[in-house]
Parts: C-alpha cells; structure tokens; sequence
C-alpha cells in the first residue's frame, strides 16, 4: 500500500510540474529530477606544474612530433605553458610572452584547423576612477599563438562593461566591476566559439555567469564580432567614435559599448551592496561530455564580498547554442577552493573542455578528486 500510494504521488507531482507554464525554472525542475548526475571521490593529489589562481586550459598538439598535452596555467596576471605526454607528465611552467604583457590571466583557448592558437583573456585594471588603486575592473581580450602559446599577439579586448556599472563604493576584496573569470567551447560544426563569462556590474540583475559569442570566421578579428545573449537574442556591441578614459586612466580613441548579458541564473545577494552576504555563480568552466553526450558546466558560487566558497556546483545542457537549456546548478561540494574545472583522462584528446564519464576534478590547480559523471 505505501508503495502504491508513493507512486500515486509521483504522478501526482509530475502532473502538476506538466501544467505548469513551460519557462525557464519549469525545465530546470524537471532536468534537476531526471538528468545527470556527477559526483567526487577522493583520489591520490595531482598538481598541475605552474601556480593557479584562474582557470586553466588545455590542447593536444605535436612537441618533439610525439603527442602531447600543453597546459596553460596563469597567477598573478603572468600566464605559463607546460607540456608533457599526458597530464603526469607535465614538465616545468615556463613563463611566455604575452602582449598586454601584464595583468592577463589565459583562461581559454582553442585552435584552428591550421594549428593556430587562440586564446581569450581575463584583464585587470586597476580602478583609478574610484580612487582605489587597489581594486579592479575586469574586462576580455584575445590573443593568437602561431607557437603553441610561446609568445603570444594580442587581437583586442572583445568583452567589457560599460563604465557607468562600475561599483566604486563596493566593499568587494579584489573586483569593483567588469566582466571576466571565463571559458570558451567551440560549437560542433565551428561555425561559433560560445563565452562563458562572470559579470560583476552595480546592478544585483546584471550580476552572474552569462554567454556571448564570436563567429568563429572572425576570430582574427574579434573586436566588434561578438555577441552577448540578452533578454532572449544575442545583441552586438555599440562603436562609439569617441574618446573614453579607462577605469586606470588610460585613454582610447574609440570603443565598442556593450550590452549587459541575462544570467543564466539570477543573483539574489548583491556583491556590492555592502552587507558581505553575497549568492552569486561565477568562474564557469564548460566541458563537452563524450559519455553523456550532453555540455557541462562547472561554477563557483560565493556567499561573502571576498569570493569565500559556498560550494561547487555543476549544470548541464544538451546543446551549446541555447543559454536557456542550462539546468538548475547541483551542488557537488561544500565549499572548495576557486576555479572548479575537469581536465579529461582520453590521451589524444581529453582536456579542460573534453572528458568521458571519469576526469579529473581540479580547483586552483590541484585534484584531489576525480569527478564521475552518470545519465
């Protein structure tokens, strides 16, 4: 009888959930009840060669002609690359020329057909319109490698916020604005490079992880090109033929204004409302699942003004292009350190942006776990 009456009851829920209006938070229930799952377990420490504070890509190429992992891995605005035969093997970070040659953290990378390296960039000013040096605005830029991210040519800042959303009375530790602490996925017919950013503005809406995109036919030329997904359409980018001084006093002749991206999933405690509670998602790191088939994101989220960990969370999607399939995030882990990310264990493929049903889980460069993932 208690079995019967428990699945009467689950009917009885779905058939409520189906009357529902079909919106956002309807499909997030029903995904968060049926979809997959990913869980840790703890594994003999790996740590990655170079010192990590931002996400840390990944690419398979030739070194020496033997295949081999390259490892991208960035602290304190100086990016690095080490490469090995596979993720145990990395050797020594060695330090690589990049152009901003400060404050970059390569967060992103993919490559072309021809073997061209491009990477997308997390970039620091620091915040002299508020008088507070000490503290940041953020904004996006890429670069290009023609020698597997030696040295690197920079292509432009392809992301940032207007400067009218800048907090500068925000009591945050390091940010007092911008947009950055992202991934990149290419789609699977290379047609669009998707970003998976942060957005820190004034604004509690505007606060959260949201997508742009880059046609990947102009990813030479990037400035301009990119898209933000905004209120249910991907929305360019103004060109203002004006002068404009940037949040460290430097100063441009002209800019691109962008619009202000929809979250995936909305703020409820501001970050800069000067209470230190925060419940905010920020620092994706997006992966293609071979063995589920489906996208998988990866996401802090911060519950106080200096990024301290509430947890870990992960969401999932089944296809790149529509920023609304993204499930409602499931926590994996109580709190953690920043930059939750896989890096896949298929030699000859398996990277920050490429796993199977078992990778490794790292945070700030270091696993401890690897991470399981079932339908």
């Amino acid at each position: 009888m208690a079995a019967r009456n428990l699945i009467k009851a689950f009917f009885v829920v779905v058939a409520v959930l189906l009357a529902l209006p079909w919106n956002t938070q309807t499909r997030a229930v029903l995904q968060a009840a049926s979809g997959p799952r990913a869980a840790l377990r703890p594994a003999s420490p790996l740590i990655l060669s170079g010192e990590v504070d931002s996400n840390t890509p990944a690419l398979w190429g030739l070194d020496a002609s033997l295949p081999s992992l390259f490892v991208m891995t960035s602290f304190a605005g100086q990016p690095r690359v080490a490469v090995g035969r596979s993720l145990i093997e990395l050797g020594a970070a060695e330090i690589v020329a990049s152009s901003p040659d400060h404050g970059v953290w390569m967060e992103a990378l993919e490559q072309d057909a021809a073997g061209t390296w491009y990477g997308y960039y997390h970039n620091e000013m620091s915040a002299a319109m508020c008088g507070r040096p000490d503290r940041f605005v953020v904004r996006i830029g890429a670069a290009r490698s023609n020698d597997q991210g030696r040295t690197w040519e920079d292509l432009g800042i392809i992301l940032e916020a207007p400067l009218d959303t800048v907090a500068c009375t925000s009591l945050n530790r390091y940010v007092l604005g911008g947009v950055g602490d992202l991934s990149v996925m290419l789609d699977p017919t290379q047609t669009d490079l998707y970003i998976f950013f942060s957005q820190y503005a004034r604004d509690r809406t505007a606060q959260g992880v949201a997508v742009a995109r880059l046609l990947w036919a102009n990813r030479d030329e990037p400035v301009g090109a990119v898209s933000i997904w905004k209120d249910g359409v991907w929305q360019y980018g103004r060109f203002i033929d004006a002068p404009i001084v940037d949040p460290d006093g430097a100063t441009r002749s002209s800019w691109f204004e962008y619009p202000q991206g929809t979250p995936l999933v909305p703020t409820t405690e501001a970050w800069h409302d000067g209470d230190n509670k925060v419940n905010a998602f920020w620092g994706p790191s997006v992966h293609w699942n071979t063995d589920l088939e489906q996208y998988v994101m990866l996401l802090n989220r911060a519950k106080d003004e200096n990024y301290g960990e509430e947890g870990m969370y992960v969401s999932f999607a089944p296809r790149i292009d529509d920023p609304q399939l993204w499930s409602s995030p499931q926590k994996i882990l109580d709190g953690g350190r920043w930059y939750p990310q896989v890096m896949g264990l298929d030699i000859g493929s398996g990277t920050d942006k490429v796993a199977g049903a078992t990778a490794r889980f790292f945070m700030s460069g270091r696993s401890d776990y690897t991470i399981t993932f079932t339908r």
